[in-house]
């Protein structure tokens, strides 16, 4: 029997009954996307595609070699890893899946934190607005009743919809929030709702939020990570064990300044530099 992946203290037998499917409309496939014909088999967070399909061709003109990409959810990847899947290299959207292929010996070397992540704050034209205490305006247009439904991704689960809800803690509008609240299963589902205008606001990965273009049909605006106290949306990567020199290149180039620019245009902020940041 293959790995079972551990959802908070409940073990699942079905990890879709953990970790739903990042899905957007279907123009946009979860699927193998080998971007040349050979090359180290990398598996990456779907969060991630248009940053990394970029990050591979530069790395395929500076350097004149070729990885093959595969993309899906975190835990969805993470389970073809426990189960055998052939991958050289893992880049995850959450730490917790890193962590358990870590616990399983299924890594080689340390992780690295290659991104962090970027909370946005969607509100629906004429709504909110730019402003300095985005947050501050949100409580205001609660008060008034402006705002009927509020998504975030599932708190306990996704590591985004923990960061909105603890923003809303934060800012002591959690309260009201939760009085007009939708759960999205997961990040994707929350932008879903955006992207179809079923809400008046929703907080949103910056990284899917400008991939969906949800700029064009609303404002989008990041939030600090000041507001979420002690929630991590850093955003990791690991080698596997079939990785070959190729592969540790790859994954050396992944922590250059060329690829954090990348990254950086791609709605994903700098990683905090720690020791194994440093590891090459």
């Amino acid at each position: 029997m293959g790995h079972q992946f551990a959802c908070g203290q409940r073990f699942v037998r079905n990890w879709r009954t953990c970790v739903a499917v990042l899905f957007f409309w279907s123009t946009i496939p979860l699927s193998s996307v080998p971007a040349f014909a050979n090359g180290p088999l990398i598996a990456a967070a779907a969060s991630i595609r248009p940053a990394l399909e970029e990050l591979s061709a530069r790395y395929n003109q500076v350097t004149g070699q070729s990885v093959r990409l595969v993309f899906g959810s975190s835990g969805t990847l993470a389970n073809q890893i426990a189960n055998g899947a052939p991958y050289a290299l893992f880049l995850s959207a959450n730490t917790a899946y890193v962590q358990w292929l870590v616990d399983l010996g299924l890594t080689r070397g340390a992780p690295v934190t290659y991104a962090s992540g970027v909370l946005a704050l969607y509100s629906r034209p004429g709504l909110l607005g730019q402003t300095e205490d985005p947050l501050l305006a949100l409580g205001y247009a609660l008060e008034d009743g402006a705002i009927k439904r509020l998504v975030i991704a599932n708190p306990e689960y996704a590591p985004y919809g923990s960061a909105a809800r603890a923003a809303l803690q934060h800012s002591g509008t959690w309260g009201q929030a939760k009085q007009v609240l939708l759960v999205g299963a997961n990040a994707g589902q929350a932008v879903q709702y955006a992207l179809e205008g079923d809400v008046d606001v929703a907080f949103v990965p910056m990284p899917l939020a400008q991939l969906a273009e949800l700029q064009k049909t609303g404002h989008l605006q990041a939030l600090p990570n000041e507001i979420f106290p002690n929630v991590e949306l850093d955003q990791q990567m690991v080698l596997l064990p079939s990785a070959d020199q190729k592969t540790h290149e790859f994954f050396a180039y992944l922590q250059s300044t060329d690829s954090r620019d990348i990254f950086s245009r791609h709605g994903l902020n700098d990683p905090v530099p720690t020791n194994q940041n440093l590891q090459q």
